[in-house]
């Protein structure tokens, strides 16, 4: 994918919370990738790939290549991508550790509050917080 602002691709009003296990870390330019698999209520898993920001800014905020590996449990906060595909943008991660970290800059416009952290089990739509 070619490197984008957020606003071209995902949208402040449909925030989103996945607890998922990584599938698999990416951290190279210009975005780094999660692929996370989510447990829907039903029982049946969503996968996400959930783009964070450029590894000098994750490296920054406490990120290593080795902070996440397959298996691992994740609580991602962020946002949904506009089209409803099962994208989204981190905006910060609990890492296995207990960790909270951030998880990327939001360039070309002005996010709210992240969303607030939730125990929350995943909702069938695949663990949107949408109203």
């Amino acid at each position: 994918m070619a490197h984008h602002s957020f606003g071209a691709e995902f949208d402040f009003n449909k925030p989103v919370t996945l607890h998922g296990i990584c599938v698999k870390w990416e951290m190279i330019n210009p975005h780094s990738y999660l692929t996370v698999d989510v447990k829907n209520d039903d029982g049946t898993i969503t996968q996400w790939s959930v783009q964070a920001g450029a590894p000098s800014f994750l490296y920054r905020n406490g990120w290593r290549k080795d902070s996440v590996k397959p298996g691992d449990e994740l609580i991602i906060t962020g946002f949904s991508a506009k089209d409803g595909s099962h994208n989204a943008f981190a905006q910060r991660v609990q890492l296995p550790d207990g960790r909270r970290v951030l998880g990327g800059a939001i360039i070309g416009a002005t996010p709210p509050a992240p969303p607030p952290d939730s125990a929350a089990p995943a909702t069938p739509a695949g663990s949107k917080s949408n109203p």
